[in-house]
């Protein structure tokens, strides 16, 4: 009678986890959205767009990007094909210049 009470449990604390990252990601969306909305940052699909080429064409795909809403920052985020290491790029949302790179 224990055992499965323990299983149950322990089957909820894996479920909670998983949700409070979506709640976390989805506050991050719903902040982008609201500055793009608004026209204080660029579209992320625009930044994309000047960044992403120039990385593929140094050996560099693309893995994703995250938005820092208190900094207006994007940061891309790249893997090297050869050595699989992990390149962020960290960019202005307003102007979507590059203002650092880590990893390369």
């Amino acid at each position: 009678m224990f055992k499965p009470f323990i299983f149950a449990l322990s089957l909820s604390g894996l479920l909670v986890i998983p949700a409070e990252a979506q709640k976390g990601r989805r506050v991050e969306q719903d902040a982008a959205f609201e500055a793009t909305r608004q026209g204080a940052v660029r579209s992320l699909r625009s930044i994309e767009n000047g960044i992403v080429p120039d990385m593929k064409a140094r050996g560099a795909d693309y893995i994703g990007a995250e938005f820092d809403g208190d900094s207006l920052r994007y940061r891309l985020k790249f893997m090297r094909r050869q050595s699989y290491k992990v390149i962020w790029v960290d960019v202005d949302a307003k102007s979507g210049s590059i203002i650092g790179r880590t990893g390369e």
